[in-house]
Parts: structure tokens; sequence; C-alpha cells
């Protein structure tokens, strides 16, 4: 699995609309770009100094399904948008796997013999 991480600081002018337009946008994507797994994104709602203002998290398979939606039409019309409202963007791609607690094993629905047995 990748997650990718995109950070966002608009510049002063972007206005509220020009936001709302594209978490327009981004909403769209799943829906046009199959290999999505997982999409989240929005403000932030801190504002400190050091925030950005916007975050994108997504999930993909593996490299190829990232590549293919960074290069998916409907991306590059989001790519456009936020190099024209972005003065600054900082992305992060990286290899996860779950985090499994050794000491949770009881919980682990795999480990568990009774999951699918009737009370």
């Amino acid at each position: 699995m990748i997650t990718h991480v995109v950070m966002m600081k608009f510049k002063p002018e972007v206005s509220g609309n020009e936001i709302d337009e594209l978490e327009a946008l981004l909403d769209g994507l799943p829906d046009q770009i199959d290999e999505i797994q997982s999409y989240d994104f929005g403000r932030d709602i801190v504002h400190s100094e050091r925030s950005y203002d916007f975050a994108l998290v997504s999930v993909f398979a593996n490299r190829d399904t990232l590549k293919h939606y960074q290069v998916h039409p409907a991306h590059q019309v989001v790519v456009k948008k936020l190099g024209d409202m972005c003065e600054r963007i900082a992305a992060v791609d990286y290899e996860n796997t779950p985090y499994h607690n050794p000491e949770d094993s009881e919980l682990d629905p795999f480990k568990r013999d009774d999951l699918f047995r009737r009370p």
C-alpha cells in the first residue's frame, strides 16, 4: 500500500469560493479514478504558524496505481488549479502496512477461532 499525502499553503488572495471549487474537484476524483482506494481531504482547523491550509490523504495499492492517478486527466485538472492557488505544496508518498500491536492478538479477527461461531 502507498499513502499519498499533500499539504497546501494557499496564496493570500485565494477566496473561500475558490477553495469550495477545489473541494468539488477533489470530491469527484474517486468516481473518475478507480485506483483510489481511500481518499480524504480537508481544511486546516488549527491555524497555527506552522499549519498548511489544506491537506489530502489518499491510498493506492502500489506505485503503479499511484502513477496512473498522477497522470490521469482528472487529476491534472486539480494539479493545474493547485498551481494557480498555492504558494507552497508539500507532498510525501510512503509504503505502509497496518499497525498491529502483538498484545492485541485476541482482538485480531484473523487470529480468533470463534469469529464466526454463534453464541
